[in-house]
């Protein structure tokens, strides 16, 4: 996937649910992988031309784990000019050495996103943005039907009332195929996830299990995101265009 395609994508996302507004400041919450560092040249693309003007700096909470090396994060961010950020933190330190979680997934990230959200919050952010692509949206949908007996995913715009703060998704309609293919292109300078729990979790089961269904009856995948998108689901936004399965956005849909 070439960068005029990802900026695309992010667009039509941001425009089909109105998630940036005149005089924004958005943190992108940087993990060090490919979906979060394809994210940060998304905003960083689109901020040069998109007709609301709005500022971004990215945002690292380091979990404490012994060898995260974030020097390559901070060199794209310095050839990018975006303002860098990191959060030092105990949260891995809380979970597996205090506490010894077996699942430490869902408080891991309850915990991440709570101190990233305060720290933005006084940097005078009033918007965060998250590197979920279609693969999380559909993997979630069915992580919450196996393992909660309900059809949901996250929102791709969602208000933080508690905190006045406004969490975006602009990569939902990027798929992750697309971003592996954009980390190899550009040789996006990733750091290895730390964590103990990588790959083990439930979330790496519904990946593999959609990976799969999709396999066997190909375009199922579309399907089942078209099913969520199309759902009155608590706490989405409406969608100010409407989205027509299978269709990829094109260049053209840059101009405007």
């Amino acid at each position: 996937m070439k960068l005029q395609q990802l900026l695309s994508y992010t667009r039509k996302a941001i425009e089909d649910y109105q998630m940036i507004d005149e005089g924004d400041k958005i943190a992108i919450g940087i993990s060090g992988g490919k979906d979060s560092l394809t994210l940060l040249y998304a905003l960083h693309g689109l901020k040069r031309f998109y007709p609301k003007k709005f500022d971004i700096i990215a945002v690292t909470v380091d979990l404490g784990f012994e060898g995260f090396d974030l020097t390559p994060i901070h060199q794209l961010c310095e050839q990018l000019e975006v303002p860098y950020k990191v959060i030092h933190s105990e949260i891995g330190k809380i979970i597996f050495d205090e506490r010894k979680e077996t699942n430490p997934c869902s408080l891991c990230a309850k915990m991440r996103k709570g101190a990233l959200n305060q720290a933005v919050k006084e940097m005078g952010c009033n918007k965060v943005a998250y590197a979920h692509h279609k693969d999380d949206i559909v993997e979630t949908m069915m992580l919450s039907l196996i393992f909660e007996g309900r059809f949901y995913s996250f929102s791709p715009k969602t208000y933080l009332d508690r905190m006045d703060l406004t969490v975006i998704r602009p990569m939902m309609y990027v798929l992750e195929a697309d971003v592996i293919g954009f980390q190899h292109k550009y040789d996006l300078p990733t750091v290895k996830n730390p964590c103990f729990a990588d790959g083990h979790t439930k979330r790496e089961y519904a990946k593999q299990l959609v990976r799969s269904i999709n396999q066997e009856n190909p375009g199922a995948k579309e399907r089942m995101f078209s099913a969520i998108i199309n759902q009155d689901l608590p706490g989405w936004p409406k969608r100010a265009f409407p989205y027509k399965k299978g269709r990829r956005p094109s260049i053209g849909d840059l101009k405007g």
